[in-house]
């Protein structure tokens, strides 16, 4: 396992990532650990992913207003809008799933569309043991392990997206969000309703709205790294500054200026690098395999059958083989 440390709002945590990309392609793990001065409220800055976490410390997530809160373990969907963390002790193992990893490990369940909801809603009583196997415990490394069989044997049992949900989710990270919707559902065969419809019944969000966030993210770290926010528009694909300012308040209620200092995204070069790989990548080649399995992109599982054109190729297929039992042929159906 790999160990650093990074300072969040005047903390320092220790964070610590596997070794080895686990089983489950589409899935990041992290550990940390921290002893605040007080329980400090840290808004959650969205990212395309959704975040699972088991905590052995006093973690919570939560909704504002009142809303939904879980604690001990969670799962907080794709794309929350006004979600905090609250914690003086931390001992948290925290993962990142891709929404088509997602659909499959938490049964499908439309609760994790968005918001905060407690992990044993959706696994019952297998999360405190998994909390006791956790606990007892002696490195990170196997908690990652212990973790990682759970996932993958939800993985194998679970419900999977359409082949071609799974290709578009995958276009749209590739594409850094400037991807058209009609443009996808070209490259897919399906109408544009068809694929509306069937994307959002499998992900959560609608295409257009999974391209804004992956969008969103991509120029949340750029902004993080130094870019100035005229130059983070334009080269985000952003009408203009303006546009761009727009959309950083309605993701995170923030200006850019405040987004680039959020402290939510302090350990991201360090506990999810290896997922801000692909979103950055222009094309697939240029991604070491590694990187795609520790990332929120899906391993897509089946050879999707695309129309020819500048823009698509004859099939899309998988690169890992440990997906394959979920490869299946379009069948055409509504």
């Amino acid at each position: 396992m790999a160990a650093d440390s990074v300072v969040v709002a005047g903390t320092l945590v220790d964070v610590t990532v596997p070794t080895l990309p686990g089983r489950c392609p589409g899935v990041s793990m992290a550990g940390f650990r921290a002893r605040a001065s007080g329980p400090d409220h840290l808004p959650v800055v969205p990212f395309p992913a959704v975040t699972m976490f088991i905590d052995l410390g006093d973690m919570v997530m939560a909704e504002d207003a009142g809303g939904s809160r879980a604690a001990g373990s969670g799962v907080v969907g794709l794309c929350p809008i006004g979600v905090y963390g609250q914690a003086q002790k931390v001992d948290l193992l925290q993962v990142r799933l891709s929404p088509v990893v997602a659909y499959a490990t938490l049964g499908g369940s439309p609760e994790v569309s968005g918001g905060v909801i407690g992990l044993g809603e959706l696994w019952g009583r297998e999360v405190e043991l998994l909390r006791e196997r956790m606990h007892e415990s002696r490195s990170w490394d196997e908690r990652f392990a212990i973790l990682d069989d759970a996932l993958t044997a939800r993985q194998r049992s679970g419900p999977a997206v359409d082949p071609e949900v799974s290709y578009a989710w995958r276009r749209i990270i590739l594409s850094g969000g400037q991807i058209r919707v009609e443009a996808l559902a070209d490259e897919i065969g399906w109408s544009r309703k068809r694929l509306w419809s069937r994307f959002r019944a499998q992900i959560g969000l609608t295409p257009k709205r999974a391209a804004q966030l992956v969008r969103f993210d991509d120029a949340t770290h750029r902004l993080a790294a130094g870019s100035s926010a005229a130059r983070v528009s334009a080269e985000s694909g952003y009408a203009d500054q303006s546009h761009f300012s727009r959309e950083t308040m309605t993701f995170a209620g923030l200006t850019p200026t405040a987004l680039a200092d959020a402290p939510w995204l302090a350990v991201d070069p360090v506990a999810w690098a290896g997922g801000r790989a692909l979103s950055r990548a222009g094309n697939i080649s240029s991604i070491h395999p590694d990187e795609t399995r520790r990332c929120w992109d899906p391993c897509p599982d089946t050879t999707v059958r695309t129309r020819p054109g500048p823009a698509s190729t004859t099939s899309h297929r998988a690169e890992s083989a440990s997906c394959t039992r979920y490869a299946r042929t379009p069948t055409g159906r509504p």
